[in-house]
């Protein structure tokens, strides 16, 4: 799975923009851009979803799951879950 922000982070990474990432995925520019705008996990379909992870990597960046460790090596960073002050 996958969050908005992390594909917009991922794109920070990597230096391009959502129209590079809908070409490089075979995604379109509209899927690209509703992915990104969701709040928390993509929801998407499967294969349009697998096709933005796989161009992801293929391009270089490791997405890592909350809690997962990375396997990579290279330089990264990861989003700190806090919880909201009360």
């Amino acid at each position: 799975m996958i969050t908005g922000a992390q594909m917009k982070a991922a794109r920070a990474l990597l230096g391009i923009d959502q129209k590079e990432l809908a070409r490089l995925s075979g995604v379109s520019l509209p899927t690209i851009q509703r992915m990104e705008a969701s709040d928390g996990i993509v929801r998407a379909v499967v294969d349009s979803l697998e096709k933005v992870v796989n161009a992801i990597n293929d391009a270089g960046v490791e997405l890592i799951a909350a809690g997962a460790r990375s396997e990579g090596t290279g330089r990264g960073v990861r989003l700190l879950e806090r919880n909201p002050p009360q």
